[in-house]
């Protein structure tokens, strides 16, 4: 079984009001999204069982642990860059607003996790199946989806010429947000390899990916980018036609 549920999400927390406490005091947000991948990484360790591990338990966990390496290290070079983190402007001075960052990102580790948590802890293993098969597929195009818009946002971002205009072409011509889809595809397909071991209670961990998508599409991600993008392109006639033509979300869909 391994170290309990409740020991990583002692762990989870505790890690955020540490890292908190020191944020706070320095007034800095630049490890926010660093702290986050490397709990990420924690949880993982802690749950992996190293002696009898199956082949399902080993690829969700390397691909859990490729995923938080490559947006750890992405989200903290982009950080420190940048400078900040205009998320964070409002409320890094705050200790208390900031505490409330640092907690909700503590239970978003252990939400989106938890699928593989449960995973990793069970020693049931049935055979791999087309559910895996088609999970692990999901998450390699999601993986390699998001990969591909922050690579291409990057590029465009670190070309002077584009301080004031915006990415529309590669995988932002299909989406406005192809990385959040991307984000939503393979916490789909690990959720989905990870459900073959699901009994009872366990079935409640497949809301995940849900919660996954609930944070991105209506609370901390694309309400936010629209709003932003609304107010600095609004009245740019060719955004206005990318927004006409161009997908939120889902090609084709919505």
């Amino acid at each position: 079984m391994g170290t309990s549920l409740g020991t990583m999400l002692a762990v989870d927390m505790g890690l955020q009001w540490s890292c908190w406490a020191v944020a706070s005091y320095l007034g800095t947000e630049k490890f926010y999204d660093l702290a986050g991948s490397s709990t990420f990484g924690l949880l993982l360790a802690l749950s992996y069982p190293r002696a009898h591990a199956s082949i399902r338990q080993q690829v969700q966990t390397g691909m859990v642990a490729m995923w938080a390496a490559r947006l750890g290290i992405f989200l903290f070079s982009r950080v420190m860059k940048q400078g900040s983190d205009s998320r964070f402007n409002k409320v890094k001075h705050s200790p208390s607003q900031f505490f409330v960052y640092w907690s909700v990102q503590g239970i978003w580790v252990m939400i989106t996790l938890m699928p593989t948590l449960l995973l990793n802890r069970s020693s049931f293993n049935p055979a791999l199946n087309m559910r895996d098969y088609v999970g692990w597929g999901l998450w390699t195009a999601g993986f390699l989806l998001e990969a591909a818009a922050d690579e291409q946002k990057r590029r465009f971002r670190s070309d002077p010429a584009n301080a004031h205009r915006f990415i529309h072409h590669g995988v932002w011509a299909w989406s406005r947000h192809p990385n959040y889809l991307g984000e939503m595809m393979l916490w789909g397909g690990l959720c989905a390899s990870a459900s073959n071991v699901f009994r009872g209670y366990e079935w409640l961990a497949t809301a995940s990916p849900v919660f996954v998508a609930w944070l991105l599409v209506r609370v901390s991600g694309i309400p936010i980018l629209e709003r932003q993008a609304q107010k600095r392109w609004g009245g740019n006639p060719d955004f206005v036609r990318y927004r006409e033509r161009t997908a939120l979300l889902i090609p084709g869909v919505w």
